[in-house]
């Protein structure tokens, strides 16, 4: 590739970033987010059929932040 060919298509991918910068400015104002709502917490009551490999458990308990 010669340097004038790579310095044509550098020049038009920056082109088209910026134009796909302008463009994506533009519609920002129009996406519109949802609201987040927390999900409500699920009694222990209602969790059934989790089933937890002992290796699993023994790791977790190993973690200082959950077996301590």
């Amino acid at each position: 590739m010669t340097k004038q060919i790579a310095a044509r298509e550098s020049r038009e991918s920056e082109m088209s970033l910026a134009q796909l910068r302008g463009d994506c400015a533009r519609m920002a104002p129009h996406w519109v987010v949802p609201a987040v709502q927390a999900p409500a917490p699920v009694p222990p009551s209602l969790i059934h059929g989790v089933v937890v490999p002992p290796a699993s458990a023994r790791l977790v308990d190993a973690m200082s932040v959950y077996g301590d």
